[in-house]
């Protein structure tokens, strides 16, 4: 059996979690996609060090969080995990935004309300 894919979302609102586990829930069930979370941008790196990098595959991070934001945070997983993907999710659709997230490294952005059919496919390579 295929090892699930591993993603951290980073969002300091936590109603994204159940978001998440519902819009994933049939992927979570066959063993497919496993999900963790992080409230912080600090939070994430912490999760991150303590040695889930080696699992996690992708990490989708909200761009506008108190303390840390995820454009920093970017940075951070960069300079310390440069194998990881990145993709900047932000209800701000703002192209210099997303021109400064791409060149931080950033390998995507998204929008809110996110498109989940998009996310599956083209994030998660599920169909």
């Amino acid at each position: 059996m295929p090892k699930p894919l591993r993603a951290l979302v980073v969002d300091d609102e936590s109603d994204v979690q159940i978001l998440f586990q519902q819009r994933f829930r049939r992927e979570i069930r066959k063993g497919d996609i496993e999900l963790q979370f992080a409230l912080s941008g600090q939070e994430a790196l912490e999760i991150l060090k303590g040695g889930a990098a080696a699992d996690v595959v992708v990490v989708l991070s909200d761009v506008n969080m108190p303390g840390m934001n995820g454009l920093e945070l970017l940075g951070r997983i960069k300079e310390e995990f440069p194998e990881l993907e990145v993709y900047m999710v932000t209800a701000y659709d703002d192209g210099e935004l997303k021109t400064t997230a791409l060149a931080k490294g950033a390998r995507g952005y998204l929008t809110k309300p996110i498109d989940f059919g998009t996310l599956k496919e083209e994030v998660f390579g599920l169909a």
